[in-house]
């Protein structure tokens, strides 16, 4: 088997817990203006929601049920930035964001990779919003 033979593999979705299912449709998609990819009802208490931020992974909403996913609602990277936007046009999304109300826990800065800012999102998950630079 060649490298040419083996399947090209992508991660589909990277699930979010949230504690409601429509506040976090209406933030991920009002707010941070993601598109709603799926919301199907699964049982009484279970939807599988997809949204997306136009290209590339999806997030799966995940209603989180009990105390230790409860927990971790937020914080599910112990602290760190979760989750990484990637932008072609830094400045409109930084300054749509702002006007929405998205905290932004610091000013944009020019790193060696590009423009970066971190954000806090409704549920605490801290996030880059990044312009990649052109090599």
């Amino acid at each position: 088997m060649t490298e040419t033979d083996i399947p090209r593999r992508s991660i589909g979705a990277v699930t979010v817990l949230v504690p409601d299912y429509q506040e976090a449709i209406d933030y991920f998609v009002g707010t941070l203006g993601f598109t709603l990819v799926e919301d199907t009802r699964l049982s009484e208490e279970k939807r599988w929601v997809l949204v997306s931020p136009g290209a590339g992974t999806c997030l799966l909403m995940a209603k989180a049920k009990g105390e230790r996913q409860s927990a971790a609602v937020g914080d599910q990277s112990g602290g760190r930035v979760f989750l990484f936007l990637t932008t072609a046009d830094f400045w409109r999304d930084y300054l749509t964001y702002m006007s929405r109300g998205v905290e932004f826990q610091q000013e944009p800065r020019h790193e060696e990779y590009g423009i970066v800012a971190v954000f806090t999102d409704k549920f605490g998950n801290r996030w880059d919003l990044i312009q990649r630079e052109s090599k």
